[in-house]
């Protein structure tokens, strides 16, 4: 068996053809350095460097030694990297954040799949609005967030998960027979009800109702998203929410009509901040949610 660490030596060695500065890159000292290829050459038999006091420079064997040391190096640092991500999937911390709607709809059951599969990894969760959802990411406090997309927020990337359209959740008194869509001038006149921590949503909102001269007057703000829910029950007026929060199966007191003229919907994406990366478990978690989330969102289109 050849020494694999005297094949790396020779490796640095040769690119960088001085015994000196591969001994600096390697943190070795020069003469175990030279120890190394001598061992190396005794085990091959041929001189593998030609040595003056000017230069070193391979021989004819070390160049056809070169190229296979240089593969064969490559292949084993692929090859611990693989185990080393498939070991910090075993075990370590993932700490994330999310916007409320999705909180309450589309990660229970991906965490609960999660944790089944890797119990040694210690799962966090903050629920935040989107601009505490990226103040905590800035911060660093969590790994990653889910939530809408945030205009003018160059610091973060955000990786498109879906485009999710927003609804009008009707009670009975302001249906329409046959109405299979709501605009935006229909639900002027109409008493609203919103989210207060859905932030995203009512820039949209509100960049549409002034881009065509329009003003909701009448509203109400609310915090849960069961709240809204229970305001449009009673009769209250209409709540404005992302298709994924209407209740399934929906009670028979409620219409959900997409919003049209304009197509309202909010794109979720997975966000992080700019230059960091994500561990091997929290991209397997990730997996898990965007995958979950077009399935939501692609059966009930």
């Amino acid at each position: 068996m050849y020494n694999l660490k005297a094949i790396q030596i020779f490796v640095v060695v040769a690119e960088t053809c001085s015994f000196r500065k591969a001994a600096e890159i390697l943190h070795r000292s020069q003469s175990a350095v030279s120890t190394q290829i001598k061992l190396l050459e005794e085990q091959i038999g041929v001189a593998l460097f030609h040595r003056t006091t000017r230069r070193v420079q391979l021989t004819a064997e070390g160049e056809q030694l070169l190229g296979h040391a240089q593969r064969a190096v490559a292949s084993l640092e692929i090859g611990l990297r693989q185990i080393k991500e498939t070991a910090n999937i075993q075990f370590g911390n993932i700490s994330m954040g999310c916007v409320p709607s999705i909180a309450a709809t589309v990660l229970p059951p991906v965490l609960a799949e999660f944790q089944r599969k890797r119990s040694g990894i210690h799962l966090e969760l903050r629920e935040l609005a989107s601009a505490q959802l990226l103040e905590t990411i800035s911060k660093q406090e969590i790994l990653f967030g889910i939530g809408p997309e945030v205009e003018q927020a160059s610091d973060f990337d955000f990786m498109p998960i879906t485009k999710e359209p927003i609804y009008a959740l009707l009670p009975k008194a302001h249906w329409k027979i046959g109405q299979n869509n709501i605009t935006l001038a229909e639900l002027v006149p109409l008493p609203v009800i919103l989210a207060s921590s859905s932030a995203a949503l009512r820039n949209t909102l509100n960049r549409e109702l002034a881009m065509r001269g329009l003003e909701i007057k009448h509203s109400f703000e609310v915090l849960q998203v069961q709240t809204m829910l229970a305001f449009a029950q009673a009769g209250l007026g209409v709540a404005i929410l992302p298709q994924i929060m209407i209740p399934q199966p929906l009670d028979e007191t409620l219409q959900a009509l997409p919003i049209v003229d304009p197509v309202l919907e909010r794109k979720l994406c997975l966000i992080t901040l700019k230059g960091n990366s994500l561990s091997p478990a929290a991209r397997e978690l990730t997996s898990l949610i965007v995958n979950r989330f077009r399935g939501i969102i692609g059966s009930s289109n």
